[in-house]
């Protein structure tokens, strides 16, 4: 695990291969009471990364040796520095080197020479955003959710712990700083991908031992290269037997109390069971008498209490 920086909270990389570039910079950003750290090229950047994350990197273009672009795309393919927002400094007018500049993960970029003003509030709205994200996944590691996410060509961003969990039951030997994801989930995520799945969109993969699937469902396309994807662990055998070991309802209420705890809506539930939407609705109603809930929710908490035991 690769140490914060803990003596400020306010934290730049620059990287410039210009020294007078670099101590411009360096000393605007000092006076805006930031910390800076700089490197001179792509490779004393990914080196420095090695020990200190800091809250975002400005990340001149072009460089010799590893150019801004290749830098921007190691960083990106690295769990622990990915959510590092990169603005791009930049001389060239083409467009296509803008385009390029989103494409491997930067979140902005400025022209060359710089508006030291524009910079400024750039760097502030990215860097409280970059927070924001961090916060986000570190929520999400409390709470034992299963959630990841990738970018648009399905590498890995970040994953909290339970999804690492449900994964390794798939490939016991991945770990989540591998940003490449095994082959049976990365083909199921890019099929998903192509498919520009919306929200709720779903693909399952087979557990390599038992009955077991996992579902790989997208939670919202976060940022423009990014996709958030929640796992769900579904084994229904094994899960409907402990409903109905523990609660007081027959087989059927059993199979729709299961599907509420996956998440799924009347709709789907209804295809799954090959029953109408009316008779789900009414199910519920009698499941929410019998262990004594008022909502869908509530319902879905108690089954996903029972399951996980």
């Amino acid at each position: 695990m690769i140490p914060q920086l803990p003596a400020h909270s306010d934290t730049i990389l620059v990287v410039d291969d210009e020294p007078d570039a670099l101590r411009m910079l360096t000393s605007v950003l000092e006076r805006a009471e930031m910390s800076v750290l700089v490197a001179t090229s792509g490779e004393a950047a990914l080196e420095l990364l090695g020990n200190i994350v800091p809250d975002l990197i400005l990340m001149d273009a072009v460089m010799p040796g590893l150019d801004g672009f290749e830098t921007t795309q190691k960083i990106k393919a690295c769990p622990e520095t990915a959510s590092i927002p990169v603005i791009f400094m930049t001389g060239l007018t083409e467009s296509e080197h803008v385009v390029e500049a989103f494409e491997v993960g930067g979140v902005d970029y400025v022209r060359k020479p710089v508006d030291l003003n524009e910079l400024l509030a750039r760097v502030r709205v990215h860097m409280a955003q970059g927070r924001a994200v961090q916060a986000s996944v570190t929520s999400l590691d409390a709470t034992d959710r299963l959630i990841l996410a990738t970018n648009a060509r399905g590498n890995l961003l970040w994953c909290t712990p339970r999804a690492e969990q449900a994964i390794s039951r798939i490939a016991p030997d991945w770990r989540r700083e591998n940003p490449q994801l095994p082959s049976d989930i990365r083909s199921q995520i890019e099929r998903l991908l192509a498919m520009s799945a919306t929200a709720g969109a779903s693909v399952r993969v087979k557990q390599t031992d038992g009955d077991g699937e996992l579902e790989l469902m997208v939670v919202a396309h976060y940022r423009e290269d990014e996709v958030l994807i929640r796992i769900n662990e579904l084994n229904p055998n094994d899960d409907l037997a402990r409903l109905q070991d523990r609660l007081p309802l027959t087989n059927r209420e059993a199979q729709v109390l299961l599907w509420v705890s996956y998440g799924k809506p009347n709709r789907v539930i209804s295809d799954v069971l090959q029953i109408s939407p009316r008779t789900v609705t009414k199910h519920l109603e009698r499941i929410f008498d019998k262990i004594g809930v008022e909502t869908r929710s509530a319902a879905a908490a108690v089954a996903i209490r029972i399951i996980d035991q």
